[in-house]
């Protein structure tokens, strides 16, 4: 009864108690952390759910139950990192099978997709994916997957979901959307009809950046079973207290992301208005090429954005990175600290400096992740590093 009330909750009681009943034997309201690597059996085969700590785990199924529940699937695999995640999505194809895939993506999956599975004879085309007629001019007869950012990193292009999976299933092609700027509270991909949802839970799931973890869910039967025999037979899997920091972010989630959004608004319209700065990146901004499409395929719009100065000068720009006291010049994103990156030597470097070019990601690009301190203070923060160039 409770399980099926927690279900058809709002999304702030899900994150709070979807997989999180009390400790049955003390009452604690915090489900205990489980470390153990095996579990006793009453007789061979017969045992309570759990029988070995790789393939499965209290504290683990807790948080895949919980961020199922999240973005409204049937099943949830979580794993190591979000590259082991995207990895073992990727493990299911076979030699000879293509993919489609967002040409505005994170460094490290290009680098996963380029050096690792082509050299396992899988066949991968980038295309722009806000243009449906080269997403579509992509595919070939032997093309399985489309794997998509929506917002992309880093160039937070919106692509339209529903669009890409009615193309895709209409070519007998399964749908990747990498919601990790999103996350399920700004965005359901599989309402929109995508077959898997990926996600770095380093990223705003964890929100504090004391964890490494990555996530996948779907609603398919068969991935549900090749993702579940992928944890199993590769063991890429987070471990308890992983599980256990993930879990507790996610009970904060919704309360997270409305301050990150409001606070990346602010400091949107301020760059858009600062006369160093040339394009700013935001789909919140009305003036977005994306802001129409995100306003209908998300509530909100997210903590992260980018920016070029008018002068698109590569020095000015590295001396913005390094001129900052709050936002600290560092990888990842998504946490309650605000950081600022350049992408093209940071999460981006693995990616040919012609590719990133040809692709809109300029050298002198700064990217933005927006945390939760006072907003007049990141504009402060900013305006003195802007007004030293």
């Amino acid at each position: 009864m409770k399980a099926r009330l927690i279900r058809e909750a709002g999304f702030g009681t899900r994150a709070v108690h979807a997989g999180q009943e009390p400790d049955r034997t003390t009452g604690a309201i915090v489900p205990p952390v489980y470390f153990t690597s095996t579990y006793v059996q009453e007789a061979p085969g017969i045992h309570q759910g759990h029988e070995y700590g790789r393939v499965s785990n209290p504290t683990r199924s807790a948080l895949e139950t919980n961020l199922a529940a999240l973005e409204g699937a049937d099943h949830c695999s979580a794993f190591s990192s979000g590259m082991a995640a995207a990895d073992a999505i990727l493990k299911a194809l076979r030699p000879g099978d293509h993919l489609v895939v967002s040409a505005d993506i994170y460094g490290g999956n290009y680098l996963l997709l380029n050096e690792v599975y082509r050299h396992f004879g899988i066949q991968v085309d980038f295309a722009d994916m806000t243009d449906m007629a080269a997403a579509e001019e992509a595919i070939r007869p032997n093309s399985k997957l489309i794997w998509v950012e929506s917002p992309s990193n880093p160039l937070m292009r919106i692509v339209d979901i529903g669009r890409i999976c009615e193309l895709a299933h209409g070519h007998r092609m399964d749908v990747v959307v990498d919601n990790t700027f999103a996350t399920p509270y700004l965005q359901r991909p599989l309402q929109l009809g995508a077959d898997l949802v990926l996600h770095s839970t380093t990223k705003y799931l964890g929100g504090h950046s004391d964890v490494i973890g990555g996530a996948v869910c779907t609603n398919r039967e068969d991935w549900a079973e090749r993702l579940a025999y992928q944890v199993k037979c590769t063991g890429a899997v987070p471990g308890p207290l992983d599980c256990y920091l993930v879990l507790r972010g996610l009970k904060t989630l919704h309360v997270r992301m409305n301050r990150h959004c409001g606070n990346a608004s602010r400091i949107a319209a301020f760059l858009a208005s600062h006369p160093k700065v040339g394009r700013v990146a935001y789909p919140g901004l009305a003036t977005d090429s994306g802001h129409r499409l995100a306003s209908r395929q998300m509530r909100d719009y997210g903590g992260m954005m980018s920016f070029q100065l008018a002068n698109d000068r590569v020095d000015l720009a590295l001396k913005v990175l390094s001129g900052t006291r709050i936002f600290a010049l560092a990888e990842s994103l998504g946490g309650v600290e605000s950081l600022i990156g350049h992408p093209a030597s940071m999460t981006h470097a693995a990616i040919p400096a012609e590719v990133r070019r040809e692709r809109g990601l300029s050298d002198s690009l700064i990217r933005l992740s927006v945390g939760i301190e006072e907003p007049e203070d990141l504009i402060k923060d900013l305006d003195r590093a802007l007004d030293a160039v």
